[in-house]
């Protein structure tokens, strides 16, 4: 069996880790190197980096942060926002990312995944998806729709129907994020994250909602994501990656244990 991985999420506003709720209110609290560094010697599987406000700006993606965390971290790690271009893509990939995440994007050019894919493989392409729970429709049938440009923008995209879609574009793995739950603290949208889980063959991260290590155990299970992001519970220091890890492997859930 593959082992479960846990991600850091960190959230890159002006060159500043920071951290909201629902993707509002955000406050900076701290650099995002050194705190890359920090959740690698806990134990992180990767590290997922977001400029949450380059999409919504229309300026270019973080290179200088990218270059500084690829001379301090030895794990992979994939950098969203702001990706626009097949050229965007190899500039950061260039700069020391293994990986990148398309989403407001990708929506707006979905060969965009197609490029990247063909580019440069498909583990490096990640689709991000940020997804709003609504009422069941004709143009919503899975009741969940993407939202763009930082859960600013509705797209009349189902989420379900997108995921597949991305996967046949040639995306690699899918981040899935409940904007419903980012931030709360009180678990992730398990529903959400079983039905694409069940969907794709593809690995699923988990996104949104952690606050304990039993949300993560919970969405590794019944969810069936192959890897789960976490941000609130390691920036305000409730738990270190390996109690997280320690927890998980309690409940026979096999997570990498080396590092």
């Amino acid at each position: 069996m593959l082992s479960k991985r846990i991600i850091p999420c960190l959230d890159v506003r002006a060159g500043k880790l920071t951290k909201g709720v629902k993707f509002q209110g955000n406050v900076d609290i701290g650099d995002p190197v050194a705190a890359a560094r920090e959740y690698y010697e806990q134990g992180a599987d990767e590290i997922v980096f977001y400029d949450i406000t380059a999409s919504s700006d229309k300026r270019d993606i973080m290179i200088d942060v990218v270059r500084r965390v690829a001379e301090t971290i030895f794990i992979p790690f994939s950098v969203g926002g702001g990706i626009r271009t097949l050229d965007d893509m190899r500039k950061v990939i260039a700069a020391g990312a293994e990986k990148v995440s398309v989403n407001s994007a990708a929506v707006e050019n979905p060969q965009i995944i197609a490029q990247g894919a063909k580019a440069f493989g498909s583990q490096c392409v990640v689709l991000g998806m940020d997804v709003k729970k609504v009422d069941v429709s004709r143009q919503i049938p899975s009741g969940y729709e993407i939202v763009i440009e930082g859960g600013r923008k509705y797209t009349g995209i189902d989420a379900l129907w997108w995921a597949k879609e991305g996967q046949c574009l040639g995306a690699g793995e899918i981040c899935l994020n409940s904007i419903d739950a980012d931030g709360m603290q009180d678990g992730y949208e398990v529903h959400l994250t079983s039905l694409i889980s069940e969907s794709v063959q593809i690995p699923v991260i988990a996104s949104g909602g952690a606050g304990k290590p039993e949300h993560l155990a919970d969405v590794l299970t019944t969810g069936k994501a192959d890897a789960a992001l976490i941000a609130s519970m390691v920036h305000y220091r409730t738990y270190t990656i390996s109690q997280i890890k320690d927890y998980l492997n309690r409940r026979n859930i096999q997570t990498r244990m080396l590092w």
